[in-house]
């Protein structure tokens, strides 16, 4: 069995993004946004958080792809991709 892979774009409320890969978005989101013990150390005290996008990704190895890709994008690509203004790539 493959689990579905989901990016997803979380804004914290000084307007940096968070991108992370999940199997369950809504329950990761909510595990950023408790903080300790299983959010990510990057995202603590940074609240209130946004979540801003989220998309399938296919299974983990693509997923892990898309994030590594999106991590090293400019700030101004990610908020044209929450926009709507720009895809994810193919075959990444």
């Amino acid at each position: 069995m493959t689990d579905r892979w989901y990016l997803y774009l979380v804004r914290t409320a000084s307007g940096n993004l968070y991108t992370g890969i999940t199997t369950d978005v809504e329950r990761r989101f909510a595990e950023h946004q408790a903080g300790a013990p299983k959010g990510a150390r990057s995202l603590r005290g940074k609240g209130p958080l946004t979540l801003v996008f989220q998309t399938t990704a296919g299974d983990r190895s693509r997923a892990l792809k898309l994030e590594w890709q999106l991590k090293r994008w400019p700030k101004a690509r990610k908020e044209a991709l929450i926009n709507g203004e720009f895809s994810l790539p193919d075959g990444a």
